[in-house]
């Protein structure tokens, strides 16, 4: 792996540039994030009111473009015939990375296409904030914003809840109250934290057992990064091989020792060991 020093990486190469910006506290801008936009003939945002008291916090003077999920296809061929006359262009969003969750994808893929270098400026992050803060697995699914669609939520919840790992999504502060039956309906017997205004004066992590989640009689402000424990695994039930298990299981069985395919198949599935090596064993008589 090649890892390049500080003075190898160009960021006054003309292209677009992805700058991550405060989720909260305007502190915790990155003196590159500061660099890049200062050298940015334009910068593309969701919302310019907000976008501007970062700028003028910073004395960053570059023409700030509205983009957003409502104009973003129609800006697209306008801003990509800027990157190919050779301007620098950064994107941001309101809070965080640009194209998680957010606007830029397209952009992105657009630029891909065009070949036109795309530099990414990292920076703060509401879903590494939260997982962090959490004390749950650091092993963790994102799901982004969940959908707004009584039957939708329900097609979400249902995929969510069936991963073993922790989970992590969105909620808008209007939505979460019809949201919690749903959550306390899927996520039964695992523990959650609801992280609100990260980084900000009034910061709070919310931390309670599922089982044990009230309507929120408080009035909520910004969007809300909920985090949900892994699952815990009922040792004493194990649910048997799959036909995909048995189809890996007999690639393997002339490559690695009964013991490494046990091991193997084991991990992260709620299996009995004994089953899979008993399995292996019948399968290596077989042959």
């Amino acid at each position: 792996m090649v890892i390049k020093s500080q003075s190898q990486i160009k960021d006054n190469e003309n292209g677009l540039y992805l700058v991550s910006t405060p989720i909260g506290n305007l502190k915790d801008i990155t003196l590159r994030a500061i660099e890049t936009l200062k050298k940015s003939s334009r910068i593309l945002c969701e919302d310019t009111r907000v976008s501007r008291n970062l700028l003028d916090r910073y004395e960053i003077k570059s023409q700030l473009i509205s983009n957003h999920k409502f104009n973003e296809s129609k800006n697209l061929n306008k801003i990509i015939n800027l990157l190919k006359s050779g301007e620098i262009i950064s994107l941001i969003s309101d809070a965080g990375t640009p194209s998680i969750s957010d606007p830029g994808a397209i952009l992105v893929n657009e630029c891909i296409k065009n070949n036109i270098k795309v530099t990414p400026i990292p920076g703060p992050s509401a879903v590494a904030t939260a997982v962090s803060i959490s004390g749950f697995s650091e092993k963790f699914i994102f799901y982004g914003f969940l959908p707004e669609k009584k039957q939708a939520l329900i097609n979400a919840f249902n995929k969510i809840s069936n991963f073993e790992e922790t989970c992590v999504f969105f909620i808008s502060p209007k939505k979460v109250n019809k949201i919690i039956p749903e959550i306390k309906k899927n996520f039964s017997g695992r523990k959650k934290v609801f992280c609100r205004e990260i980084s900000k004066i009034y910061e709070e992590f919310i931390r309670k057992n599922v089982d044990d989640l009230d309507i929120l009689d408080m009035e909520l402000k910004g969007e809300l990064t909920i985090v949900v424990s892994e699952k815990k695994i009922d040792k004493n039930h194990s649910q048997e091989l799959s036909e995909s298990d048995i189809n890996i299981i007999k690639k393997m069985i002339n490559k690695f020792t009964i013991k490494e395919i046990t091991e193997i198949i084991s991990q992260n599935k709620d299996i009995s060991k004994k089953e899979i090596y008993n399995y292996c064993l019948k399968l290596k008589n077989e042959i």
